[in-house]
């Protein structure tokens, strides 16, 4: 059963910083790019932060880039996003999202965990 499971969010004051975990299983981890999505109410998702498929590097929204990090750790499961500089903009809910290599298989996507910044 695949799973990915974020935490990690929260209130924090606009300047404060926050890590936000996901820990995967149920698929090959190492074969997937990993990233983060933000979304808010009737908005669609955005990419927030995304490995390339060679995992040597990542992409960034220009909103969050110098601000976030994206990182991984393959031995455990688990992908980072790393959010300094926090805004009220930031204000949104996050998803991990697991980008399957093959074009016939399911991509995954986490419940997300909501990220709110007080002005």
């Amino acid at each position: 059963q695949v799973q990915l499971v974020e935490s990690g969010g929260g209130l924090v004051h606009t300047g404060g910083s926050l890590r936000l975990s996901c820990v995967a299983s149920g698929f090959t981890f190492s074969e997937f790019a990993m990233g983060w999505y933000g979304q808010i109410p009737e908005k669609e998702r955005e990419l927030v932060a995304m490995f390339t498929r060679s995992g040597s590097r990542a992409n960034y929204a220009a909103s969050v880039k110098g601000r976030f990090t994206i990182s991984k750790n393959n031995a455990e499961n688990t992908v980072y996003l790393d959010m300094n500089a926090l805004k009220p903009e930031d204000t949104a809910t996050y998803y991990c999202y697991a980008d399957n290599p093959s074009p016939w298989g399911l991509d995954y996507w986490g419940k997300g965990t909501l990220v709110t910044v007080s002005s």
